[in-house]
């Protein structure tokens, strides 16, 4: 599988959102990610449901990529307007009952993802293969943008690449936290098949929207 980019619209210029996500559907971009806060499973609000569901109309060629951070996240699938061709990643660490949740997405016509805290095993994952279209490893805990990677995150991209593989189903590995010129590389060597970027990289000061990039996407390629 080749390299896939998702540029987060949380590290974005919040004054000119529209005119960015424009450019990077114009770039040939697989997926814009969008991140959603309860303000309780992590102590922070980004992205409200209302915002999420108004990048959906203006979007020719991306998809888009929707992680919720959130208690229950099922209450907010109809504010988002879930549906064909999203990716949705819940965090089995905030879900009562992870595999209806997960069945609803999918029901809903989207890709059920997995996320996993960096504390979460990746083993977890054996009980859900059969319930998900990808897994969502966070290599920096959840809630903020700008952290370092956390340690022993490319051992368990690879522990959760092996996992798939021995699983023997068309799996996506994502990974988000940190993915910046210098480790997207070593990361996609460990197994990741999409890339979650942002002020490490693609929203990093001083480079055109452009150059960053197709600079990410030769790496990831």
């Amino acid at each position: 599988m080749r390299g896939m980019l998702s540029p987060s619209l949380m590290c974005a210029d919040v004054l000119n959102l529209q005119s960015e996500i424009e450019a990077l559907d114009n770039l040939g971009v697989d997926y814009i990610h969008l991140d959603f806060m309860d303000g309780k499973f992590v102590p922070n609000i980004t992205l409200d449901a209302s915002l999420i569901r108004a990048v959906k109309s203006v979007l020719k060629n991306m998809k888009r990529d929707i992680h919720i951070m959130a208690y229950e996240p099922q209450q907010y699938f109809d504010r988002m307007d879930i549906g064909e061709g999203d990716i949705v990643a819940v965090h089995l660490e905030a879900c009562e009952n992870v595999r209806g949740v997960l069945s609803i997405i999918r029901k809903r016509g989207a890709n059920p993802f997995l996320a996993i805290s960096p504390d979460t095993k990746a083993k977890v994952l054996n009980d859900y293969l059969d319930d998900i279209d990808g897994v969502l490893v966070m290599t920096v805990y959840p809630g903020f943008a700008g952290q370092p990677i956390v340690e022993g995150s490319f051992d368990k991209i690879t522990e959760v690449r092996q996992i798939i593989d021995n699983s023997g189903k068309d799996i996506i590995l994502e990974v988000d936290g940190h993915v910046s010129w210098d480790l997207c590389h070593k990361m996609r060597e460990c197994g990741a098949d999409l890339f979650v970027a942002g002020s490490s990289s693609v929203y990093s000061k001083g480079m055109k929207i452009d150059e960053a990039v197709n600079k990410m996407m030769e790496l990831i390629k």
